[in-house]
């Protein structure tokens, strides 16, 4: 599927795996809010340290992974057990945010995604926690690539470019 694809399921997955590597060349994958502000970048908050950031350090180039509308189905024409779903996958560059103006801005898009009834709450929230409160940038490398499998309601499969 097309980047617009891949770029609505990132949108759309309650969270997003980061995938990262650890200073001693393990893997390390964590489940993350993400809030995508434009084509190509994203953000999420976390503490001022901890192993994210030290992975960041160390390898700031990360992949995310996100899944949606996963159903274990029987295929409607054969019987056999699958599972419909849309998924994608994206490679970019994470970097701390260091300006407080961008900061603001990406807490402001992750809070409007996530808990939009509270907005009257964001401005003095953000004057308690900014400086204990880091943000990540992330800025794809490449245009993000989508996959999914689902039927028709005749039970006939979707195959790449058919959207219903």
């Amino acid at each position: 599927m097309d980047a617009a694809f891949a770029l609505e399921v990132l949108d759309k997955a309650p969270y997003v795996t980061m995938s990262m590597t650890r200073p001693d060349g393990r893997p390390y994958g964590i489940p993350l809010s993400l809030v995508r502000t434009d084509e190509k970048t994203f953000y999420f908050h976390c503490a001022l340290e901890g192993e994210k950031l030290e992975c960041i350090a160390h390898q700031p180039i990360v992949s995310l992974s996100a899944v949606t509308r996963c159903t274990p189905t029987v295929g409607p024409k054969d019987g056999s057990f699958t599972l419909q779903y849309k998924s994608a996958t994206a490679v970019g560059r994470a970097e701390l945010v260091q300006d407080d103006e961008e900061k603001i801005a990406a807490l402001r898009a992750i809070c409007q995604r996530f808990l939009p009834q509270h907005m009257e709450a964001f401005d003095e929230a953000v004057s308690r926690s900014l400086s204990r409160t880091a943000v990540v940038r992330i800025t794809l490398m490449e245009p993000p690539v989508g996959k999914r499998k689902q039927y028709d309601k005749q039970g006939d499969e979707m195959k790449w470019g058919r959207m219903e």
